[in-house]
């Protein structure tokens, strides 16, 4: 028998006491009405037996799909990810992991942690945990691997082709917000600061001030690879380094009691000890608050690739049942005025996607001190590296999890006990280039996707007949381009190969070591600080 659902009539009061002042209350009732008929008709006289909860699902998805990507629902389940987010503390296995349909596959085992006592490696794949076979499960069996600490949990996996077993002690696991830092050279401090959660601001407070205890007199922040998180931690990292009362960020919004103003609220640390950013494309939101903050305030250079381009914030709102709304509410603006966000998701082209501004229409502001910067998307550096770059290539190779999987082939085919001396030399990347072919990774370009298009158009007006074989001399051309361009991209791509590579077998502590020794970035970073006139006069 069909499952009938009547939507409880509280449910309309709920959406009515969360709407906007502006909106109009008779076309939301109204709609709301259509809504909830249309749901019971549809549930009560179906052919086939449908799920409540998977077409309310698919609906709400469906609603909010044309809006921009950060605005989402949240189940139960996701409200309480997002609370582990910002802690920085769970109960479980303590590793990252990627799920799949039939799998979950083992991105990094946090060390001695866990995952990583019981043996578990990078690119394992886990099929089964304790007698659930993931591949028969509808839900995230994820969850099936979170306990209490001390319980214990069995899990069947494949390694190289090989199944095994392991059985993992749950335990309490700290993300750390500042996973490494150190002193180079004697006199400049390192500090990776990888997520914004409730206790960056601390983290990054005691790394500086154990720095500077040690002999540090100049530092470099290092935010490539950090997404992001929590908005007033980001205010709290600047006004490390920058006076109290300083405006690090505005927000803007067409709901007025959205549109605030952020200024630094404590005594700093250091205002006047030199300071170097790194970020690249994928340092977003919170890093582009910092790292624009203190470009604008011209307390910082900044180094590496444009980042990615966030600039709408977002706040998560309470909906029934534990679930949540997070919905973007405003657009943050740096101190000079700039809004950094790169894609504008209210207007889109001719295929649904958001527009880019182009670089020609970005606009010029200036900073506390008169130096130029531009808005446009995302922080251009100061200083530009092309190892610090992702490019479209590079972004379908981390997609694809290509640099991933040529990591994990690496790990079970080479030895090595030491990092000093790695080198990703040109017969690993020829081994690399090898690799993408036997497994046919594919990349899509904008180029081929405008052709695909155009001969479908074609068919239309009876000409694919007459222009068949030229477009598979064309195809021909574009893949050869391609190839070219994963050659020219050698260097970007040779940086992530080599930083997977031995994160695999010295964990993150010795992949940051081997990065302030040999990265160009950070080789670049010291360079500059370790010169006081060229310090000076980017900066001036």
């Amino acid at each position: 028998m069909k499952k009938r659902i009547v939507v409880p009539i509280i449910a309309i009061g709920i959406f009515f006491t969360t709407v906007s002042f502006k909106s109009d209350f008779f076309e939301i009732a109204k709609q709301i009405e259509i809504f909830t008929t249309l749901f019971k008709e549809l549930n009560m006289n179906y052919v086939d037996e449908v799920t409540p909860a998977t077409l309310m699902d698919k609906a709400i998805k469906g609603m909010l799909e044309d809006l921009d990507p950060y605005t989402v629902y949240w189940n139960e389940q996701q409200v309480e990810d997002a609370k582990i987010n910002n802690s920085g503390v769970y109960t479980g296995i303590g590793a990252s992991a990627q799920s799949k349909k039939d799998k979950i596959i083992i991105v990094e085992p946090y060390k001695d942690y866990p995952a990583d006592k019981a043996g578990l490696k990078a690119g394992d794949e886990i099929i089964k945990i304790g007698n659930v076979t993931i591949a028969a499960l509808e839900d995230d069996a994820g969850e099936l691997l979170k306990g209490a600490p001390g319980s214990t949990v069995e899990v069947t996996y494949t390694r190289q082709g090989k199944t095994a077993k392991a059985t993992i002690t749950r335990d309490a696991v700290e993300i750390k917000a500042v996973p490494f830092y150190k002193l180079i050279d004697n006199t400049i401090g390192y500090i990776v600061l990888s997520k914004f959660n409730s206790k960056t601001t601390i983290e990054t407070k005691t790394a500086l001030v154990n720095l500077k205890s040690q002999g540090a007199t100049k530092i470099i922040l290092d935010l490539r690879g950090n997404p992001g998180g929590l908005l007033t931690e980001a205010i709290n990292v600047v006004n490390l380094f920058v006076d109290k009362g300083e405006v690090i960020t505005t927000t803007q919004s067409v709901i007025e009691k959205y549109n605030q103003t952020y200024k630094t609220r404590f005594d700093p640390i250091d205002t006047e000890i030199p300071l170097v950013v790194l970020v690249n494309g994928r340092s977003a939101s919170a890093s582009e608050i910092v790292s624009g903050g203190l470009q604008d305030l011209d307390r910082a250079v900044i180094v590496g690739a444009r980042s990615f381009g966030k600039g709408l914030v977002q706040r998560p709102k309470k909906l029934t049942y534990g679930t949540q709304l997070k919905v973007t509410i405003s657009r943050y603006y740096t101190p000079s005025g700039r809004c950094i966000q790169a894609l504008d998701y209210w207007h889109r082209d001719e295929n649904g996607d958001p527009v880019r501004k182009d670089a020609k229409e970005y606009n010029a502001y200036k900073t506390k001190g008169g130096r130029t910067v531009y808005d446009g998307g995302g922080i251009l550096p100061d200083v530009q590296l092309k190892s610090a770059v992702y490019s479209p290539i590079t972004t379908a190779l981390l997609k694809d999890n290509a640099i991933f999987d040529y990591a994990t082939k690496y790990y079970y085919s080479h030895q090595m006990s030491d990092w000093s001396d790695f080198k990703f030399g040109e017969a690993d990347f020829q081994d690399f280039l090898k690799f993408l072919k036997e497994n046919n990774f594919e990349y899509e370009t904008e180029t081929e996707k405008k052709f695909a298009e155009g001969l479908r158009i074609s068919e239309d007006d009876a000409l694919n007949k007459d222009i068949s074989v030229g477009y598979q001399q064309l195809m021909k051309a574009i893949d050869a381009a391609k190839d070219k361009a994963i050659v020219d991209k050698k260097i970007e791509i040779e940086a992530l190969l080599t930083d997977e590579i031995l994160k695999r077998y010295f964990y993150r502590e010795g992949l940051y070591s081997y990065q302030i020794e040999h990265n160009p970035e950070i080789l670049e970073a010291v360079a500059i600080l370790n010169d006081e006139g060229r310090y000076k006069k980017i900066l001036n």
